[in-house]
């Protein structure tokens, strides 16, 4: 094992002290690739050693600016103090202790407190609590239980989802999926029953109700409809306006469950707690992942109480709602809820319009697009066509000049930092980014 380097304090802004990957990196990349599985997608040679807020090092000490946030995970920041301290403390009392079989108050704890803030209607039972939560370890196992619990609820077989989704890579999630053929392809059969239609437009809700449901998709059959709030991988997308409302109605006169994956636009990215409450639209099921826990594998089901009526032995995890994971579940709730939920509509409103001036000095970079630090855009040819090789390009780029970011969709840029990101580091990206594209 290496012996790495690791400075106390890092610095706010770039720094990189070696040529790129750096001979440790390169060396623990040559190990990579003699264990572990192919199908890891590794955008550019960065190996990590630490983060501290907005900055990862290197195990060659090189300091990079994060506008990935590990995929949306990290957002209090990377190894938060507060979020560290209850990590710590937690795990010096119990490690786990699966919650399928026994009990422990973090579990009760966080389930109350995301419970609490459900976008949810007033129980229509005696509940307590606006929804119901399961834990799991994950977003793809967040909307696995999700089709399960819509199916065995509503008690019918067909589901609605939508081209260029991504829900996950294991079999009901990728059923769901629909982002990119290397996702799916020599997987199948996949999980049946599931119909995709184009995302975020009212005419693609004009087609499912004109066309399929009077033709091959019995609405009285459909348990769910599957639908992001803002499109993730699928490049960002926001959708039209009311086309999420149109969703709600769609489902309120079939008996359909509307299911809203809020795994990567969830936990205060777009400002909100959840993304769909910028709509003001009630979902019947919620599942989230990725910041709930800033880092920590988590993930949650929540669902209205009346909808979640499987019994005992229906539906279990090991590890979900681990008690150390729950802990930092807890902690996040608290910063998003004190100040970085407020900072995210700031900052987000600050990196949108630098990158409206971007576009105007770049007519290659598309307008931005999206809500509170969920945000991207695309890069065009000469001619206007979505040039993928170019996104790509300056991906490369930056990384070489201490940014790192990723994309999405056909060909765009995601910035999707940690919550806790100010102004001076928004205008270092979009400075490292104007560089790459003047040359």
């Amino acid at each position: 094992m290496l012996s790495i380097p690791i400075n106390l304090n890092l610095p706010r802004i770039p720094r990189l002290i070696t040529a790129l990957p750096g001979p440790r990196a390169q060396a623990i990349v040559q190990r990579d690739r003699a264990v572990t599985s192919p199908s890891y997608t590794r955008d550019y040679p960065l190996v990590v050693a630490r983060g501290q807020g907005c900055m990862v090092e290197d195990v060659d000490g090189n300091v990079f600016l994060d506008m990935t946030a590990g995929i949306a995970v990290t957002a209090t920041g990377h190894a938060h103090p507060e979020v560290v301290k209850a990590i710590q403390e937690q795990s010096a009392r119990l490690l786990h202790m699966s919650g399928t079989d026994f009990y422990y108050e973090p579990m009760v704890e966080l389930a109350e407190q995301l419970a609490i803030r459900a976008p949810f209607p007033q129980p229509q039972s005696n509940a307590v609590f606006p929804a119901k939560v399961f834990f799991t370890n994950s977003g793809a196992e967040s909307n696995e239980g999700a089709i399960k619990l819509a199916r065995y609820y509503t008690k019918r077989s067909l589901i609605v989802a939508f081209l260029g989704a991504f829900h996950g890579r294991t079999y009901g999630a990728m059923s769901l999926t629909g982002s990119k053929t290397v996702q799916r392809a020599n997987f199948g059969p996949l999980v049946p029953g599931v119909t995709h239609i184009p995302y975020g437009t009212h005419a693609s809700l004009d087609y499912l109700e004109q066309q399929l449901f009077t033709t091959i998709l019995p609405p009285q059959e459909v348990a769910a409809i599957v639908v992001e709030p803002i499109q993730g991988e699928g490049g960002y997308i926001v959708p039209e306006d009311g086309f999420l409302k149109r969703i709600r109605e769609i489902c309120d006169r079939h008996g359909i469950l509307m299911v809203v994956d809020e795994v990567q636009a969830g936990m205060g990215r777009t400002g909100r707690l959840f993304a769909i409450e910028h709509w003001g639209v009630m979902p019947d099921i919620i599942t989230t992942a990725k910041g709930i826990a800033s880092g920590m594998p988590l993930g949650a089901i929540l669902a209205r109480p009346e909808l979640m009526t499987w019994p005992p032995g229906s539906h279990a995890t090991t590890f979900g709602g681990n008690p150390v994971a729950c802990a930092a579940g807890i902690a996040t709730l608290r910063l998003l809820e004190s100040g970085l939920m407020t900072n995210a509509t700031q900052m987000g409103e600050l990196l949108q319009a630098s990158l409206s001036e971007l576009h105007q000095r770049f007519p290659r970079v598309s307008p931005p697009r999206g809500k509170g630090l969920m945000v991207a855009v695309d890069l065009l040819d000469e001619q206007g066509n979505l040039d993928y090789k170019l996104r790509d390009r300056i991906i490369q780029e930056a990384f070489l000049r201490g940014l790192l970011l990723l994309g999405c969709g056909k060909a765009a840029i995601r910035f999707c930092p940690p919550l806790i990101i100010d102004s001076d580091q928004i205008q270092i990206a979009l400075q490292i980014i104007s560089e790459i594209l003047s040359f």
